[in-house]
């Protein structure tokens, strides 16, 4: 397992498929989880629960122990990518729509694409791709602007929200671009499973200190929270997070995060299909100026890669 990657079309295609389509549920159930579960304890303990399952399988199934460097890699790349990019993502959806959130997130290509220029990781962004940043900017101008944009808790905190989700996905960006060229182990199942471990400690620290546990009972958990955690832990955490990680290994960053423009829709249509969510003129705009800006970017990075 720790050969040399040769992946196939096929290994290719089913990871995109856990990315675009699972993914994209889990912002529903990240919403369903939340309800009666704090934000920060929830994601901590379920990437800490992946991250352990899964490494130690690997470890079980003959992996070798990683060295020291390589757990403070998984440390690094597991703050940037799940404590700060998802836990910033499961604090936003306490004031925003899960569908809302997951529009928010596709602005993620086009910050691997900015930053991968800036740090030398990519060349310098071609044209196609300056206008799809600009209208992805527009985008998120767009979906700021409208009003009535949350209606789950705490209304009138929407730019709080906002803020938190675009933060969330930059600095997932970073972590992403960093564990390009820096790999906790050989093996992308057991660096996953690292990865995990690490960003869900650091969650748990976090949610600790923010005083999430207290008044918190576990019997006041729901069983629709407890299905929507396990979901979040099994498919969520331990087959697409894994998907991700291998994926960031065998193609370019910008490929593996269009993830983030096929995301919104299964969440969208989730939430309007389970959550009773709404969209309105103002939104469906913003979503439509943010999917097409991504779309230019990932095309626009594609046809200057392969240009003379």
């Amino acid at each position: 397992m720790s050969a040399p990657i040769s992946p196939s079309r096929a290994s290719i295609l089913l990871a995109f498929a856990a990315l675009y389509i699972i993914w994209g549920s889990t912002y529903l159930g990240i919403r369903f989880a939340i309800d009666s579960i704090p934000p920060l304890l929830m994601a901590g303990t379920r990437y800490a629960s992946a991250g352990a399952l899964l490494y130690g399988y690997m470890r079980w199934k003959g992996e070798p122990a990683p060295t020291r460097q390589g757990w403070f890699t998984a440390l690094i790349i597991g703050t940037c990518l799940l404590a700060f990019g998802n836990g910033g993502v499961t604090l936003g959806e306490q004031y925003l729509p899960s569908g809302l959130t997951a529009l928010l997130v596709a602005t993620v290509p086009m910050f691997l694409a900015l930053l991968g220029w800036w740090s030398g990781l990519a060349s310098r962004p071609a044209p196609l791709v300056a206008v799809g940043l600009a209208l992805g900017l527009g985008g998120v101008y767009l979906l700021a602007r409208t009003p009535g944009a949350s209606h789950v808790a705490l209304p009138g905190h929407e730019t709080l929200g906002m803020a938190l989700v675009l933060i969330a996905a930059l600095v997932w960006a970073i972590g992403s671009l960093y564990s390009k060229k820096n790999q906790p182990a050989p093996s992308p199942f057991v660096s996953g499973g690292m990865q995990m471990l690490c960003g869900g400690l650091v969650m748990l620290v976090a949610g600790l200190i923010k005083g999430e546990t207290t008044g918190f009972e576990l019997a006041q958990v729901t069983t629709k929270s407890w299905l929507a955690y396990a979901y979040l832990v099994t498919f969520g955490s331990i087959v697409a997070f894994t998907a991700y990680i291998w994926l960031l290994r065998v193609v370019e960053p910008a490929i593996a995060g269009t993830y983030a423009f096929v995301n919104p829709v299964v969440a969208v249509l989730l939430g309007w299909a389970f959550a009773g969510e709404q969209l309105n003129a103002g939104m469906l705009g913003g979503a439509a100026l943010i999917v097409v800006a991504v779309a230019l970017v990932v095309l626009g990075g594609r046809q200057k890669k392969v240009g003379p």
